[in-house]
């Protein structure tokens, strides 16, 4: 990979869209550590160590909840507005219709539909923010002096929402502009921010205690060992292959080569752990909102390490993955476009029974990668806590090295080299041609 970047920097448009890149993850750094107006940011930070839901909002990105910014919201209100489109997209035959058939400007108008549902849970984030805070909002600085607690939380509120729509309109000019999926950068940026502080201030922790030391290479060594799964299922996939009939056309003979199709084991990447996630975060939202006093009793039984949290999330898993794979592959389409280009998988006959085939690789394949997927959200973050103890730092550590952190950094990482890969090829293919 540090050889793709090394290459990169050498082709100048390419160099140019990396350095944009840099710089728009670069002010979404800045404001993340932008202050919201008046308030007291120990309050935040307090706050946010102590409620869960707080907590994880916070990691995602990057610490700007704890730091009481403007950019406090992150990208959380976009992936859930995406999660709820998608699966209206499928529930409703107008939506499914227009994201098929629609082409540019079928997109454009989901796109649009996504912008205003993140929008209504921008505001209703927010005012679940607010509502965590209400109590401290009075412990603020000398700005609202006099200022009624109604009229602080509006502006609060407004100043989040318009925060989160910015970080949303940074993520589409990465994307457009740059390289890579804008909201997947941002959201690494912050996770990486995150692990980076977490560390450091485990490290510190070893001036007073050199025994702790071995805390820390223990819990690095488990996380290297997740990081090696993580790869190497990533990367794996089944090869299906395909043999294309000679055709002559002409005085020219077309096809007669054999090729594959190749189907990831793990094709829908940490999507569904993170629509699991934000789909079980979302009542707690909601409870924070209109229900505060059940959210002690909320936590407790159905918080994060709870086991109904730990069944729920591991069959949430699996209900995406598999609904993400449909999505992503369709076993009629493939099965058409091999019979269209005179292709066929050997021992199979083209048409309905190449479809079934495909289909049933699909299905196997998909339940394996979802069995890995529950499997690394749930038990290595079990296994770091037995290794990291019951102290505030230990605690740090395995919030900030969440599995589903690991997993986000790992595809990420592993979709920016590709994409890089596949632009320094492109631009040698143009190159060659001129």
């Amino acid at each position: 990979m540090f050889k793709t970047i090394a290459n990169a920097f050498k082709v100048k448009e390419v160099r140019n869209k990396i350095l944009l890149t840099l710089l728009l993850l670069f002010i979404f750094r800045v404001g993340c550590w932008i202050p919201l107006p008046g308030i007291d940011i120990s309050v935040f930070s307090q706050t946010a160590s102590e409620n869960q839901f707080l907590g994880l909002l916070s990691s995602i990105s990057g610490g700007a909840l704890a730091n009481g910014s403007i950019l406090a919201l992150g990208v959380s209100p976009y992936i859930s507005a995406s999660i709820i489109i998608q699966l209206l997209t499928v529930a409703i035959p107008a939506l499914e219709r227009l994201s098929k058939e629609g082409g540019d400007e079928g997109r454009k108008k989901i796109n649009l539909y996504t912008r205003i549902a993140a929008l209504i849970l921008s505001a209703a984030q927010a005012i679940g923010i607010v509502v965590a805070f209400s109590g401290n909002l009075n412990a603020s600085t000398a700005l609202w002096a006099g200022a009624p607690t109604w009229l602080m939380g509006t502006i609060i509120v407004l100043i989040l929402m318009a925060g989160g729509m910015f970080t949303v309109w940074l993520g589409e000019r990465i994307t457009d502009l740059g390289i890579g999926n804008g909201m997947s950068l941002l959201i690494f940026v912050g996770i990486l921010s995150s692990a980076g502080s977490a560390l450091l201030t485990a490290f510190t922790e070893v001036a007073n205690d050199i025994n702790y030391l071995w805390n820390i290479l223990i819990f690095i060594a488990a996380l290297l060992l997740v990081f090696a799964l993580i790869v190497f299922v990533d990367l794996a996939e089944r090869r299906v292959p395909v043999q294309y009939a000679k055709q002559i056309k002409g005085r020219k003979m077309y096809g007669g080569q054999s090729t594959y199709i190749p189907i990831r084991v793990n094709g829908s990447g940490v999507m569904p752990i993170i629509f699991a996630s934000a789909l079980l975060t979302f009542p707690q939202l909601l409870i924070s909102i209109f229900w505060p006093d059940a959210l002690e009793w909320y936590t407790t039984w159905l918080g994060a390490g709870s086991w109904i949290y730990i069944v729920l999330t591991a069959l949430l898993i699996l209900f995406f993955a598999y609904f993400y794979s449909k999505i992503t592959f369709n076993p009629d389409d493939v099965s058409r476009r091999i019979q269209q280009n005179g292709g066929f998988i050997p021992g199979i006959r083209a048409g309905k029974q190449t479809s079934e085939y495909l289909g049933r690789i699909s299905n196997r394949i998909t339940l394996f990668g979802a069995i890995f997927l529950a499997f690394i959200a749930l038990v290595p973050s079990l296994v770091f806590k037995g290794i990291g103890g019951t102290g505030s730092i230990d605690t740090l550590l395995v919030n900030a090295f969440s599995t589903t952190g690991l997993m986000i950094v790992v595809s990420v990482a592993l979709e920016l080299d590709k994409q890089l890969d596949a632009q320094m090829l492109m631009r040698n293919y143009k190159g060659f041609l001129k």
